[in-house]
This record gives structure tokens, C-alpha cells and sequence, in this order.
């Protein structure tokens, strides 16, 4: 394959058709970090107001840097993984006591919560470094482009991609280049039906002369999924709501929750509220909400004021549940 050939492409058709999305207006390594963190398996279309709610209040590094940790969980809060929030803070107390943002690769690596994509997406949009950025996205485009079925899920494939990325990339133009690969592997190289008929470099994609595109990539190890049933209680009472908080350990510490149904065997006038799914990893929620009323907060249980609600970390779950019974 003609690398070069393939990135000129590759990059004409990005510069003429790609999304305009905040943090691509910039490249100030805070804000392009900020985003690559927020955009770990979260969809781009959820982010954008989380990611721009999230500069307004913490503008800079120094500014996470001096926020507590419940202040950065509850802008947090709704997009889930908060071990990304905690990580993103404890970075940049790093970064804040050297001074200045890390310029290269190895030294973003070594912050932490970040991996080997993050570091190179960092590193190359906001540096100009020359690392290929290989993320779920690309590696899809890079199994079709090379008719690859290696299971994109092992060590050994990850690695072979890496350098197949590595041999493409633009080393004049790595930010533009890692970019338009994000961007053909979101819009176009779709993980199910792939736009073969739209894509710039499909004169390029083995997968496609040989009709194998839609079976790739392959990843042979999935996680089975655990069903977990629960039953919430929204409980309000004077304009506050019955919460609990979790200790400060494990994922979700500090978060405040919504009592369990079955914990409140003095509430009256229950109803149902709804049910939604909410799915953490490789665990399903099955969420029955029903609402009531109650005299007096059990131990273990306080009174949360509504309007502060949305100044303190909330769990999705609880949050979800809330919009069933708005007030």
C-alpha cells in the first residue's frame, strides 16, 4: 500500500468533511486532553455539553488542579467511569506542580489514567509529535484496510495494527492525519454497515476488494453480561429529596445515591414511577423507580435540598431515576 498516497487522501477528504467540534477549534493540550478523556466510551454526542460545562468551570490546569474532588465528580457526574474524573484531577496536581503541560509522548504516558491513544492523541494534535493515535475507531478502519480478521482484543494484534498505523501515518502532519482517521472510522467505516460507497479511501481497503468488510474487525473475547435487578425509591418531602452517600472507597465513593425500595419499609403511598436499563462494563441495571412518601429519614439516610442536587455527585442511576419523577 502507498502510505503517503493513503494520508493525502485521507486528508483532503477530512479538511472538506469534518464535524466541527469544540475541542478540535484548538490546540491547547488542557482542552484536547480534557476531551480524549471525556471521549473514552462515551459518545461524542453526550460529551459536548459535558465537555464544555467542564472547561467553563475549570478553564485551565490550574484551575482542576485546585478544585476538590467532589467538586470535579459532580461536573462529572452523568457520564459514568469516574475513575476518569479522579485520574484527570490527580494529573493535574502533577502538571500544576512542574509548571507547564508535558510536551512529549512519554511524558503525558506517565501521567495518570492515561494510555498509550491518549498520550499519542495529545501529543500529536497539540504538539505535532509524530504518533499514530489507534483508538476502537481505527483499529476498525485498519482490520478492513488490510482484510486483517486477527482478534482485534489481543496484545499481539494490537501491536501489529499499532505499527501498521505507524506506517501510514503523516509524520509531516500527525494531528490532521490521527484526526481524519477518528473521524473515517465515526462516519464513514461504520462498525455495521460500513459506507464503503462514501469512503475516500476505499480504493485503498483489502476488506472491500474482497467483500469482507462487514465481518471485520474480529474480536473473539466478550465479556458475558450480568442482569442485577433493583428497585429505587425517589422520596421527596418539603422540595428535598432521601439520599445516601457512599464511602470514600471503591468506584463510586462519594457519589450520593437513591435508597433501595426494599430499605424503606415505612413508606407510604407508593406508585409506580417507571424503569430504564443502564449498563456499567459488563453489568446491566434493570431499574424499577417507584415514588412515595415518608415521615422521617431512617439512619444512614439524609435529606438532600433539590436545588443542591445538582452541586453534589450524583450516580446515573440516581440521576435517571430523578427525571421519572420530576418535580
Amino acid at each position: 500500500m502507498n502510505g503517503p498516497g493513503f494520508a493525502t487522501v485521507l486528508k483532503r477528504w477530512y479538511t472538506n468533511n469534518f464535524r466541527d467540534l469544540p475541542w478540535r477549534r484548538t490546540r491547547d493540550p488542557y482542552a484536547i486532553w480534557v476531551s480524549e478523556i471525556m471521549l473514552q466510551q462515551t459518545r461524542v454526542e453526550t460529551v459536548i455539553p459535558y465537555y464544555e460545562r467542564f472547561l467553563a468551570r475549570f478553564p485551565d490546569v490550574a484551575a482542576l488542579a485546585r478544585a476538590c474532588e467532589a467538586d470535579v465528580l459532580s461536573a462529572w457526574s452523568g457520564l459514568g467511569y469516574y475513575s476518569r474524573a479522579r485520574n484527570l484531577r490527580r494529573a493535574a496536581c502533577q502538571i500544576a506542580s512542574t509548571g507547564s503541560f508535558p510536551r512529549g509522548y512519554e511524558s503525558i504516558l506517565a501521567l495518570p489514567g492515561i494510555g498509550a491513544y491518549t498520550a499519542a492523541a495529545v501529543a500529536s494534535i497539540a504538539f505535532g509529535e509524530p504518533r499514530a493515535a489507534v483508538d476502537g475507531n481505527v483499529l476498525r478502519v485498519l482490520s478492513r484496510i488490510g482484510n486483517d480478521s486477527s482478534d482485534i482484543g489481543s496484545t499481539a494484534s494490537k501491536a501489529a495494527f499499532q505499527s501498521q498505523a505507524d506506517r501510514l501515518l503523516d509524520r509531516k502532519d500527525p494531528a490532521t492525519f490521527n484526526q481524519a482517521m477518528m473521524e473515517l472510522g465515526a462516519t464513514v467505516c461504520l462498525p455495521r454497515s460500513p459506507l464503503c460507497l462514501l469512503c475516500p479511501v476505499s480504493s485503498f481497503c483489502e476488506g472491500r476488494k474482497q467483500g469482507t468488510a462487514n465481518q471485520l474487525p474480529v474480536k473473539l473475547r466478550k465479556a458475558a453480561i450480568d442482569e442485577v435487578k433493583m428497585t429505587v425509591a425517589v422520596v421527596e418531602s418539603a422540595g428535598r429529596i432521601l439520599m445516601w452517600k457512599r464511602e470514600s472507597r471503591g468506584m463510586m465513593a462519594g457519589f450520593w445515591e437513591l435508597p433501595e425500595a426494599g430499605l424503606l419499609s415505612a413508606l407510604k403511598e407508593r406508585r409506580a414511577a417507571g424503569a430504564f436499563t443502564h449498563t456499567i462494563m459488563n453489568r446491566r441495571y434493570r431499574v424499577q423507580v417507584i415514588a412515595g412518601r415518608l415521615g422521617k429519614a431512617p439512619p444512614r439516610f439524609q435529606w438532600i435540598a433539590l436545588e443542591n442536587i445538582s452541586a453534589i455527585p450524583v450516580s446515573t442511576i440516581a440521576r435517571k431515576a430523578l427525571a421519572k419523577c420530576p418535580s
